[in-house]
């Protein structure tokens, strides 16, 4: 930053009511979005209101900087980054403000989120059509600066078709509403001083000239073609009352649409509704042994009406086979396509849809397209949604430098033109030796089409521009539209002119200046745009910074190049209403600081660029890091599996041996040490622990309820008990897992798991172990964790088989054998082999069912109702269907898993003073407010002590472990 500038910007920050940030952690964090690109912002902005607005527009006119406009920041082709002031609305401007049901309309603020507005349009029958992959976290305002349309476009059209009107500010500051005009009033608009008025006479001016109509008519894309987003829609206006004999009104909002926020800043969206779809749907999952099968199959298939077509590649395919929230979403492939698409049919009963989707299925084989051809339906082709959407994410799996690169991804042709565009394509990307990607939105004529690359490289920094430009010709050649729906920003902008020609370009530049005369909107996007080979998120032929950690992060290739994974798709900014548990504390926050796409940029940024001798050593990762709750849902909902929990005790580690833990750091870390200290004498230990005074010397928030220490411990009671821990008869054998939380605390839970598996017929075994190391995982005492670790795989990986496999009770304790410790163990093999015998109880009861060694007989035919809470380790790393099935084995119990994300504890987190607050906002939003409803007789099922202590803190009722619940329905 220019130090001329700071004090700049410290009065203005005074003067917003929202929030401007200048520091390097929010500069770094918000230097790049999902594409390749890197800037380091001036600042970050959150203004609260529209003043705030007009401050800042004000402050970019005097100092002649930019504004970059952002909403999630999901942008593909760079236009949320730049060097000027980024200005994210999407915290404080996401209010629906009004709702028209009989003129099926509604106005929101631009940081509203799609799939948000259509849940509350949803109880109207009424929906906003257009939707993205992005759909649970992108925002209004995203979708008309880019004109998003998504997999239903070839129904419900694009964001231009369904923007009525756009309530903006322009580059002086006035506020100016955009909507549809009649002749007279466009005239009248074109009469005045007002830069509304030089707007309104510039594109009058430029677009009644017949010359330059017949120049956009020449050069501007097909109209044929939906999906035209390439420089601005001035050919949308001539279709116009006032350049054409059409009886369409004219509405300068169809301009702005697209535009990337480089004309105007927009405050306020009118759309246009559709009545919702269909409600029964079928999905054909045509299955092909080349991509240009599937392509000649997507012209016959588009005929039959369908709602969605859309094409995911064996690229594609194979990622979803290491992702482990998408793995059971592709159930339905059969033998190894090269490609898949999934072609939805939609009508009113599931009679017409079989139908109708048998008469696709028997088009397709006329034409001997596919060799299968299985029917998804209703629930079944929502999974296959999610698969299909996860493709941007899953292709960040790739391991290593090469990437599956975003910048000739949004190309769109006629659909009657796309197969001998693609045969066209392959072969040139053939001449590159180059394999790429194909999927998305084959029936509007759109292939999400990318090269395999590595932008670390100077040669694949050239081929990176050489593709692009060749396939630019390409696209020319079809008269194609070179940025279908993500936007030209810097990676196609700068081929504005040759897409469009360059007296349109010039057209172009008329209009945004005439707009925007300083260019404080967006600069560097569709007009006079950045170097496309320029400002990439790595520098080219840099030497790699060499970093060691104590944890084993060889499958990524290091830390670092799993930090690198996260290419910001921001699956991690969905709403708790999203489903899921990712991220607990962006949640509750709604800041981009609190996300995993934030953790892991700002990681990558301080181990790449940090000069320090150790480069976790800075307050701004401390902070970044600090509300991370380890939650471990990153691992596996975010389609890169970017492990931010791990990056978290890395960080810790790292951090503190240069900036010594606190006493009370080390207190939680050494948890199992003090309870065993305690449970000398319980009682007085409870007593102590439990007040004020102690809470405050601890840290601990003085509204929590401290865990009790149990009278006796679980080891000791099972040395005193053996006599009932005989099964009178035998089904099979295991090892049970005394983990340190059920063996100081929730001793009752340990006992019932004990005579329930005795009662059932399993003998049981005990060997002495050490404790799990869970606590000093979490905060980053990783030698003692790994010293734990290695005795513990020591100790189990010679007695432990399929046979006798290692059980546990708690479940983040059992978990870190098939999760750090394949990290921290010193016999990886071991570690390896032993993970795939451990199993939580619950698991353990599922696989015995499944074989018939337990049943329902056995249990109580009583009523009663069960919710189910799972715990965040289970769900990203084992299942909650497991348990679902276990407490469903007696035939009169109603269960049900509670659509619950993080509880907000997570361990020692909810405990801390400072995060209080947070974590029982965290539990409000996903967990508290469903329990409050609940019958008073129904059950809560809870397998994690944390869970349960934060439900009971939260609401004051007890939840039970699943075992519990299952041992009292015994027979």
């Amino acid at each position: 930053m220019p130090s001329t500038l700071q004090p700049n910007l410290i009065q203005l920050s005074n003067k917003l009511k929202g929030q401007l940030y200048f520091d390097n952690l929010y500069k770094s964090i918000y230097a790049t979005d999902a594409s390749v690109y890197r800037k380091i912002p001036l600042a970050v902005a959150f203004p609260k209101n529209i003043n705030d607005l007009k401050i800042l527009i004000d402050f970019a006119q005097q100092h002649k900087i930019t504004l970059i406009p952002r909403t999630a920041g999901t942008s593909l082709a760079g236009q949320c980054v730049g060097d000027g002031i980024v200005v994210d609305v999407s915290k404080h401007f996401t209010k629906i403000l009004s709702f028209d049901e009989k003129a099926k309309t509604v106005t929101v603020q631009p940081g509203v989120v799609r799939d948000e507005l259509n849940r509350y349009l949803k109880p109207y029958g009424l929906f906003f059509g257009p939707n993205t992959s992005t759909s649970n976290r992108c925002m209004i305002g995203g979708m008309v600066g880019n004109n998003s349309s998504g997999t239903t476009s070839i129904q419900y059209g694009v964001t231009r078709d369904k923007v009525i009107k756009l309530e903006t500010l322009l580059s002086d500051g006035s506020e100016t509403v955009f909507k549809p005009l009649n002749k007279d009033e466009f005239y009248k608009k074109c009469k005045g001083d007002s830069l509304e008025n030089k707007i309104y006479k510039t594109i009058f001016d430029e677009l009644s000239n017949q010359e330059n109509q017949q120049e956009i008519l020449k050069e501007f894309p097909k109209v044929s073609i939906h999906r035209r987003n390439t420089g601005y829609a001035v050919d949308e206006l001539l279709k116009t009352n006032v350049f054409s004999e059409s009886e369409e009104q004219i509405n300068i909002a169809k301009l702005l649409c697209g535009s990337e926020g480089t004309l105007a800043f927009t405050t306020s969206v009118t759309l246009q509704l559709d009545n919702l779809p269909p409600t029964q749907s079928v999905v054909v999952a045509a299955h092909f042994n080349s991509i240009q099968e599937s392509l000649e199959a997507t012209v016959v298939a588009m005929k039959h009406n369908l709602h969605t077509c859309e094409l995911m590649d064996k690229t594609i395919l194979d990622c979803t086979k290491n992702n482990r929230e998408q793995i059971k979403n592709r159930y339905f492939v059969e033998g190894d396509p090269k490609a898949i698409l999934l072609l939805e049919i939609k009508a009113t009963t599931d009679k017409e849809t079989d139908k109708l989707a048998d008469l696709l299925i028997d088009d397709l084989k006329k034409h001997n397209f596919g060799y299968a051809y299985p029917k998804l339906f209703n629930e079944e082709s929502e999974k296959t949604a999610e698969l299909r959407k996860a493709g941007l994410g899953l292709l960040g799996n790739i391991v290593g430098d090469n990437k599956a690169v975003a910048c000739i991804e949004d190309t769109a042709v006629d659909l009657e033109d796309l197969p001998a565009y693609i045969k066209e394509f392959s072969a040139m990307m053939d001449s590159y030796k180059q394999q790429a990607v194909y999927y998305a939105h084959a029936g509007a004529g759109e292939l999400h089409l990318r090269p395999i690359l590595n932008l670390k490289k100077k040669e694949d920094v050239s081929l990176f521009k050489t593709i692009t430009t060749e396939t630019a010709k390409l696209v020319k050649k079809y008269n194609g539209s070179f940025s279908g729906e993500h936007g030209d920003g810097i990676v196609r902008g700068a081929f504005v002119p040759f897409m469009i020609g360059n007296k349109n370009y010039e057209l172009l530049k008329r209009i945004k200046y005439t707009f925007d005369p300083n260019t404080i909107f967006n600069k560097g996007k569709i007009v006079d745009a950045f170097p496309m080979d320029e400002s990439f998120r790595y520098e080219i032929d840099r030497k790699e910074p060499e970093i060691s950690t104590i944890m084993d992060f060889s499958d990524s290739q290091g830390i670092l190049k799993a930090a690198e994974k996260c290419n910001g798709s921001g699956d991690c900014r969905k709403t708790t209403n999203a489903g899921g548990a990712m991220c607990p504390s962006y949640r509750a926050s709604l800041n981009e600081k609190d996300t995993t796409r934030a953790r892991a940029n700002a990681l990558r940024e301080f181990l790449t660029n940090s000069e320090s001798n150790n480069k976790f050593n800075h307050e701004e990762l401390k902070t970044v890091f600090d509300l991370c709750l380890s939650c471990k849902a990153c691992a596996s909902e975010c389609p890169s599996n970017v492990d931010v929990a791990s990056f978290k005790a890395e960080f810790l580690y790292q951090y503190q041996k240069i900036n010594k833990p606190s006493f009370r750091t080390k207190m939680f870390a050494n948890n199992t040490k003090y309870s065993k200290l305690g449970s000398v004498f319980p009682p007085l230990t409870n007593a102590i622990l439990n007040t004020s005074i102690s809470k405050k010397i601890m840290g601990i928030a003085k509204e929590r309820s401290v865990p009790k220490i149990a009278h006796t411990t679980l080891k000791k009671w099972i040395k005193n008990n053996q006599s009932e821990i005989t099964p009178k008869s035998l089904k099979g054998e295991l090892t049970l897992f005394c983990d340190e939380f059920t063996n100081f605390y929730d001793v009752q839970v340990g006992i019932d798991t004990i005579h329930l598996l005795t009662k059932l017929g399993y003998k049981i075994n005990f060997i002495e172990h050490e404790e799990s190391g869970r606590s000093h995982i979490s905060k980053g005492f990783l030698d003692e964790a790994k010293i734990l670790a290695t005795k513990n795989v020591a100790i189990f990986k010679s007695n432990i088989n399929k046979d006798n496999p290692l059980v546990g009770i708690e479940p983040s304790a059992i978990l870190s054998f098939r999760d750090e410790y394949l990290r921290l163990a010193d016999d990886k093999e071991a570690a390896k082999s032993l993970a795939t015998h451990v199993y939580t109880i619950e698991e353990f009861i599922n696989n015995e069912i499944l074989v018939g060694n337990i049943h329902t007989s056995q249990f109580t035919s009583n009523k009663k109702e069960i919710k189910i809470h799972g715990h965040c380790h289970q769900k990203s790393l084992s299942t909650i269907s497991a348990t679902f099935t276990m407490l469903n084995l007696p035939e009169n119990y109603n269960v049900t898993i509670i659509n619950s994300g993080c509880c907000g504890m997570a361990g020692s987190f909810g405990y801390e003073k400072e995060h209080y607050d947070l974590s029982m906002q965290v539990g409000e939003q996903s967990l508290f407010s469903k329990i409050r409803k609940f019958d008073p007789k129904t059950e809560i099922s809870a397998a994690g002590t944390s869970c349960r202590h934060q439900i009971y803190d939260g609401t004051k009722k007890v939840a039970l472990h699943p075992v519990q619940i299952l041992k009292q329905a015994l027979i």
